[in-house]
C-alpha cells in the first residue's frame, strides 16, 4: 500500500487495494448485528430478535455520528493531499480525532439518561420492553468505543492503511462471534449475553484503533495537531452526507417499527412478529448495503485525490467502474432476496419456536415485496458517496434524503392507512423505483460538469 500512487496507479489496482478492505470492514459492522440477531434468535426467540431491532436505531445513530466525523475527515484528507496541502491535512485530522473522543462520551451520557424514553420512541411493544432495556443498557457501554474506532477506521483508510482498518474491525468481530454462543447458551445470559459479547469485541477494536495514533504515515501527526481548530467545519461539511444517510435510516427504523406495531395488531401475525421480522430483514439487507458502501467509500480517496489534483479523466474512470461493480452487487442480492429468502431467514429462528410458521410467512413476504427492486438502491448509495468525495455537500445530501425521507416515509404512512401492514412493504418498492430516476438526473448533471472541467484543463 505504501507504494500506490493515487494519481498514477491503475484504477483497477487502486479500487482493489482500497475497496476490498473497506468492504470487509463494512461487512464486519453488519456481522456484529447479524451474529447477535442469529444467536439471540436461536437462544431467546422472537422477543429477543425484536429487542435487538428496537435498540438498532441507537447503534445506527452512533455510527452516523462516527461517519459524520470519520468520513468527513477522510474525504478532506484525500482532497488536501491531492492539492498538496499536507499541513492543513494534519491539523484537520487531529481536530477530527479530538472531536470523536468528545462526542463519543457525550452520546454515552445522553443515551444512559434517555434510554427508557428512546425505547418507546423506537417502537417497542410491552412484551419486548424489558429485553430491549437490558440489551440497550449494556450496548451503551460500548458506544464510545464504537464511535471512536468507526471514525478512526475511515481516517486510517485515507492515510493509506486500509488493511489496518480492516484488521481492527475483523478482530473485534471474531471475538464477538466466539463469545456470543458462550454467553447466550453456556452461561444462559440471553439478550444480555449477546450485548456483552458485542461490547467486548468493540473494546478490542478500540484499542487497536487507538494505537494507530502513533503510526500515521501519510500525514505524520504530531502532538500539537491534536486540538480543535476551524478546519473541523470543513470536515463536518464533507461528512454531512454520510451522517444524513445514516440518520435517514434511523428515521426509517423508527417509522417502520411504529407502523409494524400499529398495523400488526389487526393482522394474524400479532405485534411482536412483524417487529422481529423487520429487524431480521434489515440486517440481511445491511450485507448488501455494506458491499455497495464498501466499494464507494473505498473509492473516496481515489476520487478525492484526483479531483483535488484536477485529474478529471481518472475521476470519471473511477466513477464508471464503481457504478458498474455496485450494479452487479445489487443484481446478485436482488436475486438472493427474491428467490432464496427462506434459506437466509431460517437461521434467525428455530423450528421449535411456536411463532415459526407465521414468522417465516411474513419474513418471506417482506423480503420479496419490500426488496423487490433493491438492486436500484446501488446507484443511489454509490452516487451519494462519490458526489460527497467531490466536495458537493448539498447534492450528496439530496441523494441521501431522496429515498428515505422524501419518498419512502410519506408513501409508507399513506399506503398503510389503506392497505395495512403490507402497505409499508409496497412503499419500499415504489420508493426504490422513483428514487432511481431522481438520482440519474443528479448523477448526469455532475458527470457533465466533470466533462466541462476536463475540457477546460486541456
Amino acid at each position: 500500500m505504501k507504494n500506490l500512487d493515487l494519481g498514477k496507479e491503475k484504477i483497477n489496482k487502486l479500487l482493489f487495494a482500497f475497496s476490498i478492505p473497506c468492504i470487509i470492514s463494512m461487512l464486519i459492522n453488519s456481522v456484529y448485528n447479524i451474529v447477535d440477531q442469529i444467536f439471540i434468535g436461536q437462544g431467546v426467540g422472537t422477543i429477543g430478535n425484536a429487542a435487538t431491532n428496537v435498540i438498532f436505531p441507537l447503534v445506527i445513530l452512533s455510527t452516523a455520528i462516527a461517519s459524520l466525523i470519520g468520513n468527513g475527515a477522510a474525504a478532506n484528507i484525500s482532497l488536501l493531499l491531492g492539492a498538496g496541502k499536507n499541513d492543513i491535512a494534519k491539523k484537520s485530522t487531529g481536530s477530527a480525532i479530538i472531536l470523536l473522543i468528545i462526542v463519543s462520551i457525550l452520546v454515552f451520557l445522553v443515551g444512559e439518561i434517555t434510554l427508557p424514553t428512546l425505547i418507546h420512541l423506537f417502537g417497542s411493544t410491552s412484551n419486548v420492553y424489558n429485553s430491549a432495556l437490558t440489551y440497550g443498557r449494556i450496548i451503551l457501554l460500548g458506544v464510545p468505543c464504537m464511535i471512536f474506532y468507526t471514525g478512526m477506521s475511515a481516517i486510517i483508510r485515507a492515510d493509506g492503511s486500509p488493511k489496518y482498518s480492516m484488521i481492527l474491525l475483523v478482530i473485534g468481530a471474531i471475538i464477538n462471534l466466539i463469545l456470543d454462543p458462550v454467553f447466550i447458551f453456556y452461561f444462559h445470559l440471553g439478550v444480555a449475553g449477546g450485548a456483552w459479547a458485542t461490547i467486548i469485541g468493540q473494546f478490542v477494536s478500540f484499542i487497536i484503533a487507538f494505537f494507530y495514533l502513533f503510526r500515521f504515515k501519510m500525514i505524520k501527526l504530531e502532538k500539537k495537531d491534536y486540538k480543535m481548530n476551524s478546519t473541523i467545519f470543513k470536515v463536518l461539511g464533507l461528512g454531512l452526507s454520510s451522517f444524513i444517510t445514516q440518520m435517514t435510516v434511523v428515521a426509517l427504523f423508527i417509522v417502520m417499527n411504529n407502523l409494524m406495531n400499529k398495523y400488526a395488531v389487526d393482522s394474524k401475525f400479532g405485534r411482536d412478529i412483524p417487529l422481529s421480522v423487520y429487524g431480521v430483514i434489515s440486517k440481511l439487507n445491511g450485507l448488501y448495503v455494506a458491499c455497495v458502501l464498501g466499494i464507494s467509500i473505498g473509492a473516496q480517496p481515489i476520487i478525492g485525490y484526483n479531483y483535488g489534483a484536477k485529474n478529471y479523466a481518472r475521476v470519471k474512470e473511477t466513477l464508471k467502474k464503481v457504478i458498474m461493480i455496485c450494479a452487479m452487487i445489487g443484481i446478485f442480492f436482488n436475486i438472493l432476496f427474491q428467490f432464496f429468502p427462506q434459506y437466509i431467514i431460517s437461521p434467525f429462528i428455530t423450528k421449535t419456536d411456536p411463532n415459526y410458521a407465521l414468522f417465516m410467512e411474513f419474513a418471506i413476504d417482506f423480503s420479496k415485496i419490500f426488496l423487490m427492486v433493491c438492486f436500484l438502491n446501488s446507484f443511489e448509495m454509490c452516487t451519494s458517496i462519490v458526489i460527497q468525495s467531490l466536495g458537493k455537500v448539498v447534492k450528496a445530501t439530496l441523494c441521501s434524503f431522496t429515498r428515505q425521507i422524501f419518498l419512502f416515509i410519506p408513501l409508507a404512512l399513506i399506503l398503510t392507512h389503506f392497505y395495512g401492514l403490507y402497505g409499508a412493504l409496497y412503499a419500499g418498492t415504489i420508493a426504490d423505483t422513483l428514487c432511481f430516476f431522481v438520482i440519474i438526473i443528479i448523477f448526469v448533471t455532475e458527470y457533465k460538469k466533470l466533462n466541462a472541467c476536463e475540457k477546460a484543463t486541456k
